[in-house]
């Protein structure tokens, strides 16, 4: 009982080939870069098979069912140390790195689980029972990830666990470890950043249908594994497939560094807001002289802003936070750690690890700004900088996560906006529009088309999938535009060191020569999320798929009344504007409605109809039904596979008013 969402039209004679092996242009790149590489480091190999404990289990984690959740065994192919012409050599020893997997000890009480998804699982061993820091994204994984340590450690409860930051892949897994009834009960304490729960939840719920969308070209999830596929995900291998779930925290770190004991285990946690998350810490442990470093480490270049699309991050922040750790904390530790990759064992090295990290941000800040302030663009900008001789030699300076150049975009973003300052390009055409024109001038389809085929067969790949991919905007069926353009993504997926650019550019391709992928409908945040969704956010959810256009001649007074918490929730429909407070209504109401929140969740993950939960008594209504149900089709639904290469249904269609 919603608003109908445009249809897709699948495109018809798409370009069915399989994917292509590494071209010439291709393979002279590749060896190129071997000639500049530190190929001969390979101390970072000793570091990630330190401490090994035991292996992950070989058969994965299963599903009940018996479908997979994880399993590395696809990535056997990277058992060769030889990187093959389809792959970065750079991006095939960061993906050989990822490998190193296992439960390993990283000094006295305290342990990881590596590669078990994404993210590692660190547990620390208390006075009583178990500290677990961030665990993992989903149930069966973060269950199994503790079972693999408990056959190797003692049987002992877990009495806390740490959310270090609002990504999903570092708390989604909370319910495989630990029951909601004992963190009611206060027996255990789940620890978080103040605003964990806000930036949580918008994420995944207001942006969560583009973002998972988009979200599937940055880590490769539809690709198969393989050196024409996907490789690595550049902090882990993938991002495991269960069940997602989320426990709320019942104490917060509100103060920019606050100490107190866990289980007989010191802990300074430190706020480091704006960098890598919205909401995130890092963790010092001078007992143990451990330095937990969460995300703002990694033995990568992270992003400043991901493929899947974020709040522009702090870069300035982010190397001020680096910078302060070293100063702090680097003389009073012996082991650096993080929530992704290996260790940095002694303090000189974490000392130089630090600095250079910080170096990395900071001059890509500083570097960005200045030529901005000389006026050039951030495109310009993007296509100038390298990174000094030094941090080029360093592998934890590299992109195999962010990439250079997106991140210098998202530092001149974050200052001046997306508008680069040219007056003719304030208001450019719409990208069909633009793409039909630019063709037309360019002699049309046929003549751009002989034009491509010269310049793919010359290695011109950039620009012979930009000119494609405005013939794919102007005429989806053109299987000749879809296969050149696929080929041209294909050979810049080889050839980029930054995994997620990789699976961007072949996941692109793979849907040129296939079409979109077809998802169930429904929304993309899972039932925990749903459940921990405060209902001022829920009814901002709600407001968001309102089809203002449609709803712009309606006028309407709902009162939503709760039990099970109760809660008096007014919404007022005008102007194609949907209102809510949290008050008692004051004047007319248009329909009151009785429900419980449990009932409004399972509606929200369309186990339930409004239709049914109102036949069945679920939902108490008083005014006119035939009202309601008006309302309800002003709301729209939203295609979790919409596509991306090739032109959506016009706006116009999604808004046309009654």
């Amino acid at each position: 009982m919603t608003s109908d969402t445009p249809a897709r039209k699948p495109a018809k004679n798409l370009a069915t080939e399989d994917p292509q092996p590494a071209s010439m242009h291709t393979r002279a790149c590749q060896a190129a870069q071997r000639l500049h590489l530190p190929l001969h480091d390979d101390r970072a190999f000793d570091d990630a098979r330190r401490g090994l404990v035991a292996p992950l289990p070989p058969e994965g984690v299963l599903r009940p069912n018996g479908r997979p959740v994880w399993n590395l065994q696809a990535y056997g192919f990277l058992a060769n140390e030889q990187a093959p012409d389809s792959v970065h050599p750079g991006l095939w020893r960061h993906a050989r790195l990822n490998m190193v997997t296992g439960l390993f000890k990283v000094c006295d009480r305290v342990y990881q689980v590596r590669g078990m998804d994404l993210a590692n699982m660190t547990i620390l061993e208390g006075d009583t029972g178990l500290i677990i820091i961030d665990p993992l994204t989903s149930t069966q994984v973060a269950a199994a990830a503790l079972a693999l340590y408990h056959q190797h450690r003692p049987q002992r409860p877990v009495v806390a666990v740490v959310y270090t930051h609002s990504h999903v892949d570092h708390f989604g897994g909370v319910r495989g470890v630990i029951d909601e009834a004992d963190v009611i009960a206060g027996r255990v304490q789940v620890i978080a950043p103040v605003g964990f729960m806000d930036d949580a939840i918008s994420e995944t719920v207001m942006a969560g249908n583009a973002m998972t969308r988009r979200a599937l070209f940055q880590y490769g999830a539809l690709l198969p594994r393989g050196e024409l596929g996907q490789v690595d995900a550049g902090l882990g291998k993938a991002v495991s497939a269960g069940t997602v779930t989320l426990i709320a925290p019942n104490r917060l770190i509100t103060q920019p560094v606050e100490s107190f004991d866990v289980d007989g285990i010191e802990c300074v946690f430190e706020l480091t807001p704006g960098a890598e998350a919205p909401a995130e810490m890092i963790i010092h442990h001078p007992g143990l002289r451990v330095l937990n470093m969460a995300e703002i480490t990694s033995h990568n270049f992270h992003n400043l802003l991901p493929l899947r699309g974020a709040q522009v991050r702090d870069a300035r922040a982010w190397a001020s936070y680096l910078v302060g750790a070293r100063q702090r904390y680097a003389a009073h530790s012996d082991v650096l750690i993080a929530q992704h990759h290996w260790p940095v064992w002694g303090s000189q090295s974490m000392g130089e690890y630090l600095l250079r990290q910080h170096d990395l941000y900071k001059f890509v800040h500083d570097q960005t700004l200045r030529l901005m302030n000389h006026g050039h663009t951030g495109g310009d900008i993007a296509e100038a900088i390298r990174l000094p001789e030094a941090l080029q030699q360093d592998w934890s300076t590299h992109s195999f996560y962010g990439h250079l150049k997106h991140n210098v975009k998202a530092v001149y973003q974050r200052y001046l906006g997306a508008y680069e300052g040219h007056p003719a390009f304030l208001d450019p055409l719409p990208r069909e529009a633009q793409a039909r024109k630019t063709i037309d001038y360019m002699g049309g389809v046929d003549v751009v088309l002989s034009k491509a085929r010269a310049d793919l067969a010359a290695g011109e790949y950039r620009w012979v999938a930009d000119v494609c991919a405005r013939i794919v905007w102007v005429d989806p069926s053109c299987a000749e535009a879809r296969r050149l353009c696929a080929q041209a993504m294909e050979q810049l997926g080889y050839q980029t060191e930054s995994s997620t650019w990789r699976n961007a550019y072949l996941q692109g391709a793979r849907e040129l020569r296939h079409g979109p992928p077809r998802l169930a409908s429904g929304m993309a945040a899972s039932r925990d999320m749903i459940r921990a969704l405060p209902l001022l956010h829920y009814f901002d959810y709600l407001a968001m798929r309102l089809n203002g256009p449609r709803a712009a001649r309606h006028c309407l007074v709902m009162h939503w009344l709760f039990s099970e918490p109760d809660a008096s929730h007014v919404l007022t429909l005008s102007n194609g504007v949907l209102r809510h407070a949290c008050e008692e209504p004051v004047g007319k109401v248009d329909v009151q409605l009785r429900l419980s929140r449990a009932t409004l969740d399972d509606i929200s993950l369309e186990q339930l109809s409004f239709a049914d939960a109102l036949d069945s008594g679920r939902i108490q209504l008083q005014g006119p039904r035939e009202i309601f149900e008006e309302f309800l089709m002003l709301l729209d639904t939203f295609d979790r596979g919409f596509a991306v290469l090739e032109p959506l249904p016009p706006i116009s269609s999604f808004q046309l008013p009654e």
